[in-house]
């Protein structure tokens, strides 16, 4: 099952990261977390790790709505999206595809809300 929407881009890491942030914003989320995960597992496991970054993006409005429809969907955000550079030097963009991730809920409202952040992601990914 696919459960991610993902971009190969031709830019250097940085510039995707910043990239991504752009296009979020212009969708109407904000990055509420920025894991920088090789950075953490060298301080922590002192491992190297390829550049990967996990950007926690949130749409206030629509988290409000989802809030609002299922009361453990916090479980659930914020909408992650990863900055990955591959075993082969590409930097690859997946961004979590929320319809995949909440089919175990049963709730009609909610998958009215993840198909339009689903919606909204999408566009993200495709304008990268």
């Amino acid at each position: 099952m696919q459960y991610s929407i993902d971009k190969i881009l031709d830019m250097s890491f940085d510039d995707a990261v910043n990239r991504v942030v752009e296009e979020l914003k212009k969708e109407g989320f904000g990055v509420l977390t920025d894991i920088d995960v090789q950075t953490t597992l060298k301080k922590k496991l002192d491992v190297d790790f390829r550049k990967y970054r996990i950007l926690g993006a949130c749409n206030p409005p629509f988290a409000y709505k989802a809030l609002q429809a299922e009361r453990r969907i916090g479980t659930m955000l914020p909408c992650n999206v990863i900055v990955q550079e591959t075993e082969s030097g590409q930097i690859e963009v997946s961004a979590i595809d929320p319809i995949a991730s909440m089919r175990a809920i049963e709730n009609p409202n909610l998958r009215k809300i993840a198909d339009q952040i689903q919606a909204k992601l999408k566009k993200v990914v495709e304008r990268l």
